[in-house]
């Protein structure tokens, strides 16, 4: 009899776990159940589908239910696992017809991901998440219907992705964040470059407001967004305000839960005294290299990895995820954003002293066609220089030096390391000294 290789979730971590293991065992049973209907598909591309600068929402779709089929992966869409016995080794699961069966497992994958955390307000029910390649699909085809005006709540990656969505379709669009500044990912002197470009594409950003009521008409759809002192129409409205990893199925089923709300795992991708149960992406824990703890980073390079080696591990390897430090990039109309690390509030809130530096500086060389300004951040341990995160704001061709800090942090370079590290030259790239490299020459005079 074959061993059969279970997976509770059908995008990045899932369908990275059974593609790895497909390849490690041509005769391995694998069986995927997803409640949708896709399967691989990359939600970080729905604003740009909403907003018009990818026309076919299919192309987000890297691999068909039906090409993973043919691979030899059992994928059964529109399935939900309504609960799982790890002692029994049993999946109770329910199909689109509402019929249930009962599957049987020698090894797990639990990949269930993240679902949208609406704030706890009248009306929010209303609002469908823009989270999957179906309900981007409805966005799409409300937004084809018409409509004057849009208002997004939250803004952080999401939100502001999708306040550009909605800006590029015409709309007149309103973005309500509590907090009192955009992206919270950011410090705050340097998410206002982010909110000025947001601005300067007509993009209204109201802070510090928070939203009492989404106000709905007759027919149950959004009508308006209120806040304490103003109401704001609303023809269409996208709830951004952060996702939450699903896991009260695993809970029910006895898996571990951490601090940070997603599952005990090990660098493994193991579950904690459950033989043969893994678990990977957003509805997972991950080691930040740098805070030193558990957390719930929600990025689907993290579940790629993650997965992958999910997969491998219950197909007999021997592979680790070594942890994560937060890298990511976005961007928000003309603006590129980039992160990594940890930043000064963060630090500020690990009780960890750090001291830091902030520089503008231009895109490439000043006299080159297309310059434009950057901002680079950089946060440092005090003695040792120790890079320990990096900020950068700025024009097209900003957002990617990121990775260089990245990399800085992973191995571990302090400030006066990377102030002359060997970095590229020619002028429609930087100037003589890439910005990086003077803001870590500033930072390396604070140690």
């Amino acid at each position: 009899m074959s061993t059969r290789l279970a997976i509770i979730g059908g995008d990045a971590a899932g369908m990275s776990a059974a593609s790895i293991a497909r390849r490690r065992d041509p005769d391995l049973e694998i069986v995927a159940f997803e409640r949708g209907p896709y399967t691989s598909y990359s939600a970080c591309g729905i604003p740009y589908f909403v907003g018009g600068a990818v026309e076919d929402a299919q192309r987000l779709i890297s691999r068909s239910p039906d090409e993973h089929r043919e691979r030899g992966i059992d994928v059964r869409t529109r399935c939900e696992v309504l609960a799982a016995d790890l002692r029994a080794r049993r999946l109770t699961v329910r199909d689109a017809a509402g019929n249930e069966t009962e599957e049987p497992f020698d090894q797990l994958v639990v990949a269930t991901g993240a679902e949208a955390a609406p704030p706890p307000i009248p009306g929010a029910e209303a609002i469908e998440p823009a989270r999957t390649v179906d309900a981007a699909e409805r966005l799409a085809a409300a937004l084809d219907r018409g409509g004057r005006c849009a208002v997004v709540i939250g803004a952080g990656y999401i939100g502001l992705e999708m306040a550009e969505a909605f800006v590029r379709r015409g709309l007149n669009t309103t973005m309500i964040e509590m907090a009192p500044q955009v992206m919270g990912t950011l410090d705050a002197d340097m998410a206002v470059h982010v909110q000025r470009a947001a601005e300067d594409q007509g993009i209204r950003v109201v802070l510090g407001a928070a939203v009492e009521e989404i106000v709905t008409g007759e027919n149950g759809a959004a009508v308006a967004v209120r806040t304490a002192d103003q109401r704001y129409p609303a023809d269409h409205v996208v709830i951004g305000t952060g996702a939450r990893p699903v896991v009260a199925l695993a809970e029910e089923a006895g898996l571990q839960v951490g601090d940070s709300g997603a599952l005990r795992v090990d660098d493994h991708q193991r579950c904690p005294g459950h033989d043969g149960v893994y678990a990977a992406g957003d509805c997972a824990e991950s080691h930040h290299r740098v805070l030193d703890r558990q957390v719930n980073i929600q990025l689907g390079t993290h579940a790629n990895k993650q997965g992958r080696i999910a997969g491998l591990n219950a197909t007999g390897g021997d592979a680790r995820f070594p942890g994560v430090i937060g890298t990511a990039v976005s961007k928000i109309c003309r603006c590129e954003v980039g992160r990594t690390g940890i930043s000064e509030r963060e630090a500020e809130q690990a009780e960890l002293e750090v001291v830091s530096a902030t520089i503008e500086d231009r895109t490439r060389a000043g006299y080159y066609p297309g310059s434009g300004p950057i901002w680079v951040k950089l946060v440092a341990e005090p003695g040792s220089g120790r890079l320990l995160g990096g900020q950068i704001v700025g024009v097209e061709g900003a957002a990617k030096r990121i990775d260089v800090l990245a990399t800085a942090i992973w191995a571990g370079l302090a400030v006066d390391e990377l102030a002359l590290l060997d970095l590229s030259y020619a002028p429609p790239f930087s100037g003589v000294y890439d910005p990086l490299l003077i803001a870590a020459r500033e930072t390396a005079k604070l140690v």
